[in-house]
């Protein structure tokens, strides 16, 4: 049984066959604007060129499709596959919990699960309370009202290509692509939101009520602010007396070589928003902050103004502590894994961008490299507005073999 270290094996076509078929099956029952794809139906409504293929099955850093091709997964399912696909402890973890209580009541009954990890959570990133939730969006949305409870102010502060997510609340902070994703709505979301350059002149916050950020912006290019600007962001947040939220739902568990990314600076923000990597696969998140920012709220009188059905659920905390405790072992070893590929590349004439395991390679022609590395048994996304870098962001368990199978991969696909 593969233990998820091994490098691509391709058998057929990308996408192979039994690929195409379950994508033309989808195409009849999904809405056109869910997965790019290239069957008939699809095709007529615009699509894109090429089919995806079908995942059947993944364990470590390894994918395997429905065809039976076995791939390296440069980009952990969207950065959720922080330790692993289908890492074993944190597997167990959640079979054992969905086999003792699978789900509580929200915001009116809790379960010991929910206590360990808010318990957890505050001892590593040095905050106190939190407020969970089922996915990015959703512990964004928390955090801005979180900051609206703090200062008592509507507007918000957002910057240039920041990708916090797509509900409405989460979408009109959003400044990445902002044509394409805020357009058909703009006439929903509200006139609260300012926006400025990152990385950029800080502008006047005398009005603003809350700054939402990344720390390292993701899916906008995996750009990294100069030295010190997050510093100088949060002394002009504090001193308009406005809430400092970092959005790290990409960069947090151990992405970028520290746990959080504003631990690199040590900068501390009101409330950090993390979700992707926690749990290994379950989709839960957390918005966690302050005493003063939370205790902003006031304290429950029977019905709580901000909860959902699915809040805290039992398996997925019982999974994030189980992944949190996988991730011990493996964040020392993301910073140096990182700078080594960092040197190979550049050493190979690219010029590259991030931090830790989170890099941008500047390359012409993302899109089609990016399915060539396909067909070679990578699987790696663009990233940035302009799709300007090929995103790598692979499992942090990735191994130095399967990295080195990538960059002759690549330098095949670019000669």
């Amino acid at each position: 049984m593969s233990d998820g270290t091994e490098i691509p094996l391709v058998v057929t076509e990308v996408p192979g066959p039994r690929s195409c078929e379950w994508v033309d099956r989808l195409a009849v029952r999904e809405c056109p604007a869910i997965t790019a794809r290239r069957s008939r139906r699809a095709s007529a409504l615009g699509a894109a060129a090429d089919d995806p293929i079908v995942w059947e099955s993944a364990v470590g850093a390894n994918v395997w499709d429905v065809d039976g091709n076995r791939f390296v997964d440069l980009t952990a399912g969207f950065g959720v596959a922080s330790a692993g696909h289908r890492n074993p402890a944190v597997m167990a973890a959640g079979v054992a919990q969905m086999n003792r209580l699978p789900h509580v009541m929200g915001d009116a009954f809790p379960d010991p699960t929910r206590v360990l990890l808010l318990e957890r959570l505050a001892a590593l990133t040095g905050l106190d309370r939190a407020i969970l939730g089922s996915s990015g969006s959703d512990a964004v949305e928390a955090a801005l009202k979180t900051g609206m409870m703090l200062s008592g102010r509507s507007t918000v502060l957002s910057f240039s290509a920041g990708y916090h997510g797509l509900s409405y609340g989460a979408l009109a902070v959003t400044g990445y692509n902002v044509d394409a994703f805020r357009g058909p709505f703009e006439s929903q979301l509200g006139p609260h939101v300012r926006r400025a350059e990152f990385g950029g002149q800080i502008p006047d916050l005398s009005d603003v009520g809350t700054v939402i950020v990344e720390p390292v912006q993701g899916r906008g290019g995996i750009r990294v602010p100069p030295a010190g600007w997050l510093g100088a962001l949060a002394d002009a947040t504090r001193a308009a007396g406005a809430a400092l939220v970092f959005d790290e739902v990409y960069t947090g568990f151990g992405r970028t070589g520290d746990w959080f990314a504003f631990q690199d600076e040590a900068v501390r923000p009101d409330v950090l928003v993390l979700g992707k990597g926690m749990a290994g696969g379950f989709p839960i998140s957390v918005a966690i902050g302050t005493a003063e920012a939370m205790d902003a709220w006031g304290a429950s009188e029977g019905q709580s103004i901000h909860t959902q059905t699915f809040l805290g659920n039992p398996v997925g905390c019982a999974m994030a502590l189980a992944c949190i405790e996988q991730l011990e072992t493996v964040v020392p070893d993301v910073r140096p894994k990182g700078e080594w590929l960092r040197s190979e590349l550049i050493a190979r004439g690219h010029s590259v961008r991030g931090r830790g395991l989170m890099i941008g390679i500047e390359i012409p022609n993302t899109l089609a490299v990016s399915r060539a590395l396909l067909r070679a048994g990578f699987i790696v996304l663009p990233a940035g507005e302009q799709a300007e870098v090929l995103g790598v962001t692979p499992p942090l368990t990735i191994t130095q073999t399967q990295l080195e199978s990538f960059l002759v991969a690549l330098d095949g696909v670019l000669a």
